[in-house]
């Protein structure tokens, strides 16, 4: 009839299972944000490629992360490697807990976050730890020789606090021992201990690169310690009954989120410092 005007429903004009913009406000929010996140993340570890094509020097990432708790030094990034093995678990552990949510399953939710809360926590402290070593240094320090800086692997003072044996390391593997080393050696020549904002015996030439590490890595923990204090609360209210009470678990999937994003920034950050 001419004139007439058909009504036509939402999904018949969608054509398709649905609207592309079914997606509930805390969700479409939670991407912008992660968008928005990447990008940081991008461009912080694009400015860390750039000073490093730039660097002459670079730290050996085996050389420098090769230590592990009450067991000292000699274990060439077995520490980051259990810490970043705990980190991916945790998101395994992340995806259950959101299974179970889509199934309504408390006890689920309740025991696979739990595991995701816990999985979180010990890659916090461990950065922490790993942290306190970085800043610390190796025992001895390194020390400038007529070779250039050397890492001081052992020394031997006799009398008078004379220095009678030394070893020193020039990196990958190139070692000076017994009168060789002694004869490059100076005990008034400048030293250097562990690392900070300005320095740092890993490659003195690269004062740069504590900077790059302790931004870009606290960056990344503070990221992670948000996340363990929001699963925490989710789980919280899991516990409580809050979710069961709305019919949904929806919160359990945003910050499910959240926690895979963190995972795939320390994928890259993890590769960046350690591996290449």
């Amino acid at each position: 009839m001419a004139g007439h005007v058909e009504n036509i429903s939402s999904e018949k004009a969608w054509g398709g299972d649905g609207s592309p913009f079914r997606i509930s406000y805390g969700k479409q929010w939670m991407w912008m944000f992660l968008v928005s996140d990447a990008l940081t993340f991008g461009g912080l570890l694009t400015a860390y490629g750039f000073a490093r094509h730039q660097a002459d020097a670079w730290p050996i990432g085996e050389e420098t992360f090769n230590a592990m708790p009450f067991l000292g030094n000699g274990y060439p990034l077995l520490y980051v490697a259990l810490m970043t093995f705990i980190l991916i678990v945790s998101s395994v552990t992340m995806v259950l807990a959101v299974e179970a949510a889509h199934r309504l399953d408390k006890k689920g939710v309740t025991k696979w976050l739990l595991l995701t809360v816990v999985g979180g926590a010990f890659f916090v402290g461990s950065q922490g730890w790993e942290w306190y070593h970085f800043i610390h240094g190796t025992h001895n320090g390194i020390t400038l020789t007529s070779e250039g800086w050397a890492t001081i692997s052992d020394i031997v003072y006799g009398a008078n606090n004379v220095v009678t044996d030394i070893t020193l390391s020039f990196g990958r593997g190139v070692e000076l021992t017994g009168a060789e080393a002694l004869s490059v050696y100076d005990p008034n020549a400048a030293t250097m201990q562990g690392a900070n904002l300005i320095e740092n015996e890993y490659v003195p030439m690269v004062p740069q690169y504590a900077d790059f590490f302790f931004f870009i890595t606290g960056f990344h923990g503070f990221h992670v310690f948000s996340g363990v204090v929001f699963n925490l609360i989710i789980l919280i209210n899991v516990v409580r009954g809050v979710y069961d009470k709305r019919g949904h678990y929806e919160m359990v999937e945003k910050v499910g989120l959240y926690w895979h994003f963190v995972d795939l920034v320390w994928v890259f950050v993890f590769t960046f410092f350690y591996l290449v």
